[in-house]
Order: C-alpha cells, then structure tokens, then sequence
C-alpha cells in the first residue's frame, strides 16, 4: 500500500471514528428533543451541516495531529534532552505555556469577562499575563521534576493543597474565575504538544517510563492557573481601594454582524491558535538547535490540516451543537422537572467528552505508549463518567444556589485519598485527564447549559457570575 493510499485509508477511519463519537451526542439530542420536549428546532438543516462539519473536522485534526505537531515535539524535546545543557529543554517549556496561552481564545473571553463583572478591578490583560506566566512556570516545574525523576502524585497534591488553601482567603468572587481558569488552558492545540514534549523527553532519558514519567505535564498546566489567579485576585481586592469603573464592549458587539466576514474571522481565530505553536518549534529547530526539520513539507502539510480541522469543527460546532444545547437546556429548566434537568446535564457532560479531540489524542498515545494495556475507548468512557457526574453536580449546585468552594474543595479531597489507593502507571494519565476533558466541545456546551438551567431559577436580587 502506498504512503498516499495509507493516508487516505487512515483518514477514512478517523472519519468512521469521528461518526460514531458523535451519534451519541446526537443521540442524546433526539431523545430530549423529540422524544421528551416533543419539538422541532428551528435550524434542523444547519444543524445537519453542522454536524458533517464536526465529523470532517475532528478527523482532519487528528490526523494533523499524527503528521506535524506529535513528531515534531517529540523529535524537539528529544534534541534539546540531548544537549549538554538542560537548560534549552526548561526554556522550552515555559516558552510553549505562555505563549500558547496568552493567545488562547477561550482565555482571553474569560478575561474580558470578568473585567466586565469586576467593573474593572480585575485587569483583562493582567489576568491574561497571570494565566500565561502560570502555565509557562507550571511546565517548568513539570520538566524539571522529569529530569529529577521525582513521583509526580507529591507535586499534584501539593498543588491541590495550596488551592484549597488559598481558596480560604481568595475573594468570592474570584474562587470560580480562578477554578475556570485552570480548565480554559489547556487548549485543543497546546494539549498535543505538551504531551508531546513530556514523552519526548522521557524517551531519551535514563530510567523513566514514558508512560508514568511523560504524562502528567498537563495537569501542571490546570493547577497552576487556580493558585496564581487566587493570588491575583487576592492583591486586586484588597490592594483597589475603590473601585474603578470602566467601559468594556461586550465581545458580542465587537464581532461584525456580515456572515462571510465571520467566517473569516473564525479561520483567522484557527490560524492564531496554531500559530505560536509553529513559531516556537521553528525558532528551536532553527535557532536553537540550527538543524532543519526532517520531512518537512509532511509536517508543514499535517499544521495545515491541523487548522483545516479546528476550522470546520468550529464551525460545525456553531452551526449545529451550540444552539441546540442552549435551547433544549432553557426548555428543560422551563418545565421544573429536576429529574430532567439532571439526566441531560450527566448525559451532556458525558457525550461531549467522549467527543472532546484533545482526549481522543490523548487516549491514543497512551494506548500506543502502553502497547495497548490501557485501551484507549475504556479510558474515554471513564473520564466521560466523571465529566458526567461532574456536571450533574454543577447543575445541582446552581438550581440550590450552593457555594462553589465546598463541592470542588470535596473532589480535590477525594482525588487525595485516591491517589493514595491508585496504581502509580495510571496516576499521571488521571491527572492530565482533567485537563483535556476541559477543551473545544466540552466548555462551551457546558457554560450554556449553567447559565441555561439557572436562569429560570434565578431570584431577583440574584446575579449570575463566575462564582454560579
């Protein structure tokens, strides 16, 4: 078989695996829709496209994956491993956090968002550079306990004791934003690479398991975020003074209202994810390393087809899913049928995760990394179970109005006692899973479905904001 045959084969079953990821959010979506709400919507046809467009995307961006961004960062952390100095390899890792996430779309929505509720006591662009310069220390830390060959349980931990901590002096109105933010960094996009660049790294060192050693990066990357934006907000409270109230457009009138225009901005959205990561990697390769990229023109090919993939998958997601999810979670908040309300948002935690891409090349790597021991589907299947359980929780919480501190100071408490009874080969895996489950599809169907299902619920005098 020829490489360009191969290649069509493989696309073909990642689109046969993109389709029957995504039956069963559509499955889930006829059920309430047709078969409970017994309603029609609006934008069936778009919804259809939509839907065609998410399949062709998440299969492009997964074979792109396969081509440029997996080799490539595993080629360079392995260089950089090899050189005399360690320090290139740290350098790298903070470099590839920050400036992955500054540019990160859903990060710099959060930011302006909560400059908009904080009347202007949170800074959009500070919170922006805390995050980033978070993420960037958060790699560090992770290749530098790598390269020490330290267990990584003690680090995460340690991490998630500071949160709870923190959490007890951190302003209310901070605790959620900071919560949200170690979930928004962990883009579609830095995922790979930084898997990449974790089993990169253990593949050329001495006594390391690529699959206890390599992983783990990502869950740095969510629980730095939590005590740097806790910090953040502690100084912005308490430091302000009175508070000073500024005028912020809201995104949604920012955005032009002529559709061709808005697709363009969506392409060009695609291209700014992707583009730091090959900035980053072509200033090493050339820079750093001086050395030119083996089979080049694959790997140019496999980032094109990365942001061809992120392209249509968005808007697919915007055509179809989006809207749909919104509606049907403001229909079924309307009916005040909790039993409802409850069983979508488990079933929507759950379906959009088994469809989240950057789980689904996570799940690959490790199954491949484990020569096949853990199976890639199973692990799917679990953290779809958790992200469902999650969101139920969430859903509970906002119709009760209960603080978000105690639910998440009780997972973190759970995850403790876990870790402790947990074999040591999957501990990283569980960590980054935490990461990815937060990404493309996942967040924005779960932040309609909060502000969806409070809404009829809401008292007066009550506010929705980060915190809810």
């Amino acid at each position: 078989m020829s490489r360009l045959n191969l290649y069509i084969y493989t696309f073909f079953e990642d689109i046969k695996t993109s389709l029957v990821d995504l039956s069963v959010i559509v499955g889930i979506i006829a059920i309430y829709q047709f078969a409970i709400l017994r309603t029609v919507p609006d934008n069936l046809p778009s919804m259809v496209v939509g839907l065609l467009f998410v399949v062709l995307g998440l299969a492009m961006f997964l074979r792109g994956l396969e081509l440029g961004i997996f080799p490539l960062g595993e080629d360079l952390a392995q260089q950089l491993a090899r050189m005399k100095t360690r320090v290139w390899i740290v350098i790298f890792a903070f470099v590839i956090g920050f400036t992955t996430t500054i540019a990160e779309p859903a990060l710099i929505a959060i930011a302006h968002k909560a400059a908009l509720i904080s009347e202007g006591q949170i800074s959009s662009i500070t919170l922006r550079l805390v995050v980033a310069l978070s993420v960037g220390f958060a790699l560090v830390i992770g290749v530098i306990r790598i390269l020490i060959n330290h267990p990584i349980h003690w680090y995460i931990i340690a991490g998630y004791v500071l949160v709870i901590s923190m959490t007890a002096f951190a302003p209310e109105e901070i605790v959620g934003l900071a919560y949200d933010s170690g979930g928004i960094t962990t883009s579609t996009v830095t995922v790979p690479l930084v898997a990449a660049l974790g089993i990169g790294l253990t593949s050329n060192l001495k006594n390391r398991n690529p699959l206890l050693d390599g992983f783990g990066l990502i869950a740095f990357a969510s629980v730095m975020p939590m005590i740097f934006v806790q910090g953040y907000g502690i100084l912005a409270y308490v430091s302000s003074g009175e508070r000073e109230i500024v005028e912020i457009v809201p995104l949604s009138e920012t955005t032009s209202g002529n559709m061709a225009w808005t697709y363009i901005e969506t392409f060009l959205g695609c291209v700014g994810d992707v583009l730091p990561v090959v900035i980053v990697i072509l200033f090493f390769y050339w820079g750093v390393l001086r050395k030119q990229i083996d089979q080049i023109g694959a790997r140019a090919a496999g980032f094109g087809v990365v942001i061809l993939g992120l392209y249509f998958f968005v808007i697919g997601l915007e055509l179809g899913l989006f809207p749909v999810g919104e509606s049907l979670a403001v229909e079924l908040a309307k009916t005040k049928n909790l039993g409802l309300i409850y069983s979508f948002a488990f079933a929507v935690g759950f379906a959009t995760t088994v469809a989240e891409p950057a789980l689904t090349a996570i799940a690959r790597k490790a199954e491949e990394i484990s020569d096949g021991s853990i199976k890639q589907n199973l692990l799917r299947i679990f953290v779809a179970l958790g992200v469902g359980i999650g969101i139920l929780l969430g859903a509970f919480r906002i119709i009760h109005g209960d603080s978000i501190v105690y639910y998440v100071m009780a997972g973190y408490i759970v995850v403790i006692i876990m870790t402790y009874f947990a074999p040591r080969i999957i501990i990283p895996i569980a960590y980054d899973s935490g990461g990815v489950t937060t990404s493309t599809i996942t967040v924005p169907i779960v932040a309609a479905l909060g502000p969806g299902s409070s809404r009829p619920f809401r008292t007066m005098d009550r506010n929705l904001s980060f915190s809810d």
